[in-house]
């Protein structure tokens, strides 16, 4: 706990752009006792966690590290001002849609399989996408804190890397009932992923999924060289 806390500690009162002395004072503590915890040289009690997380406005989970949700609520989408942002929206929903939608499907699958470690390791590595691409958005506004996250950005790509590796062997493995790579040997059984049988299993879902394939497929290919445009 003490090095999430402290480092979160430390950046909410830079974010508030308050003096140590003036954070010390609110939050009824020594200015070198507030050091300590900054610092990670000491552990607070319960009554300071509380009280730092109602002075900086955030929940107990996020100032301790277990939780990168300040809030835990969700916010509401702005209703649309203008016809520009409504083609906006349309699109956002379109691409949301295909998204959302081949997820599922991939996850009612592993589901279904009976297997939980396929599903888990799904989860983990969709989870991993998710997490870099929110890292690469967040790096590109330079006002951004490095320190918010524990893994730092010289390193946090190649580190999801490695691990979506891992978990890319570890998903085929789990689907062929484990037995390696750290999995426990299990009863594993897919459901059919026939193309053609799709859309039957996953009505409206499945063109969404067989569009993000297509999509997929038609860029590799023209990357790898290996389809040539009629003439």
């Amino acid at each position: 706990m003490a090095s999430d806390f402290s480092r979160t500690l430390a950046l909410l009162r830079r974010e508030k752009r308050i003096s140590q002395r003036t954070a010390a004072g609110d939050l009824q503590v020594s200015q070198a006792l507030l050091s300590h915890y900054e610092n990670g040289l000491r552990e607070p009690g319960l009554s300071f966690v509380v009280r730092a997380a109602d002075y900086y406005g955030v929940s107990c989970d996020y100032l301790l590290g277990r939780s990168l949700s300040r809030e835990g609520g969700i916010a509401a989408n702005p209703a649309p001002t203008s016809a520009e942002e409504v083609e906006v929206d349309a699109e956002l929903a379109c691409k949301q849609k295909l998204i959302t939608d081949s997820a599922q499907i991939l996850l009612d699958a592993a589901a279904k399989s009976g297997s939980r470690q396929l599903l888990h390791e799904l989860t983990m590595y969709l989870s991993a996408v998710e997490y870099k691409l929110f890292r690469y958005l967040y790096a590109a506004d330079e006002a951004n804190p490095e320190q918010a996250f524990r893994t730092k950005e010289a390193r946090f790509d190649a580190l999801c890397d490695a691990r979506m590796k891992l978990t890319e062997l570890r998903i085929q493995c789990a689907a062929q009932g484990g037995g390696a790579l750290g999995l426990a040997e299990e009863e594993a059984k897919l459901p059919s992923l026939s193309l053609a049988n799709l859309p039957t299993a996953y009505p409206g879902r499945a063109e969404s999924l067989l569009q993000v394939l297509q999509s997929v497929s038609d860029s590799i290919e023209e990357f790898d060289g290996t389809t040539k445009k009629k003439k």
